[in-house]
């Protein structure tokens, strides 16, 4: 089994994690700029996790033999706090760079106008940029966002087979659906979405356009629960071919759209230094 994570926070995981999801067979990832948890204060702290997601963390995960990419963004969350605003003009500078492969997470978390300005100024950099867009679907009042999430694509002008509407749910579904983006679900251990759950969804709408993460990040979270939704599926009768196509064609298509995702190597040997799994400085 080949697993491509399509929406995981790696910068909270730890080497343990990164060990366990490439003994289980994941083997690429990708990781969208999010909120931390504790708001940020000035746009030099985005400078500075930018500069990690695409440079660190990469480097982290290929000594597990994982391909690691990012998506890069203001996040809904954070659009909101004037300190923030800047990082737009930051955006430019990143999404140029070669393992960004979307530009992401962006959409909504309370629904404000100022998440209304951000996300419309970001969708119009992904069609600047000619990169696909990754979008947060809200938590609170998700019936209510997921439309207008789509309404502001709709205005934007995006492709929408060039959009993934994340962390769906049964009742946003039809309508992700019908409005031609790739639809995405999180699973996690007690909210979101459960691999069963996925399963009957996939029931009804298939695997095709679907992309099924972990979304794993400092919560309660498991990196590999796109696994089990993988054996999930299997014992509810689908085949290794639509679990592959799931878990690695799907994402592999969608973030392809980027001309930027490597996925050689993605079963090579993990590398060490002296022993070490981190290169130090030094003569």
């Amino acid at each position: 089994m080949r697993i491509f994570d399509p929406h995981i926070h790696m910068t909270s995981r730890t080497t343990d994690d990164y060990q366990r999801m490439a003994d289980a067979g994941v083997r690429a990832v990708v990781e969208p700029a999010f909120w931390l948890g504790q708001p940020r204060t000035n746009p030099g702290s985005f400078t500075d996790y930018f500069d990690s997601i695409i440079g660190w963390e990469p480097f982290r995960a290929s000594q597990f033999g994982i391909r690691h990419h990012a998506t890069i963004a203001l996040n809904p969350k954070e659009a909101n706090d004037p300190r923030c605003r800047p990082v737009l003009d930051l955006l430019p500078r990143y999404l140029a760079k070669d393992g960004v492969v979307a530009v992401g997470e962006i959409g909504y978390d309370s629904m404000t106008p100022a998440e209304d300005e951000a996300f419309s100024a970001q969708l119009a950099l992904a069609l600047d940029h000619d990169l696909p867009a990754l979008v947060h679907t809200p938590h609170r009042d998700k019936a209510r966002g997921t439309q207008r999430s789509i309404d502001v694509i709709k205005e934007s002008g995006i492709d929408p087979g060039r959009v993934a509407l994340d962390h769906l749910n049964e009742v946003t579904v039809d309508a992700a659906r019908d409005a031609g983006v790739w639809i995405g679900f999180s699973i996690y251990p007690d909210t979101k979405m459960s691999p069963d759950r996925m399963v009957e969804i996939l029931r009804k709408h298939g695997t095709e356009r679907v992309l099924v993460n972990s979304a794993a990040d400092w919560g309660k979270s498991d990196p590999l629960l796109t696994v089990r939704t993988a054996e999930a599926m299997l014992a509810g009768g689908f085949s290794a071919e639509d679990v592959d196509q799931l878990l690695w064609q799907n994402p592999v298509a969608f973030y392809s759209q980027s001309g930027r995702l490597d996925l050689s190597d993605v079963d090579g040997a993990e590398a060490t230094f002296a022993g070490n799994s981190i290169l130090r400085g030094g003569s």
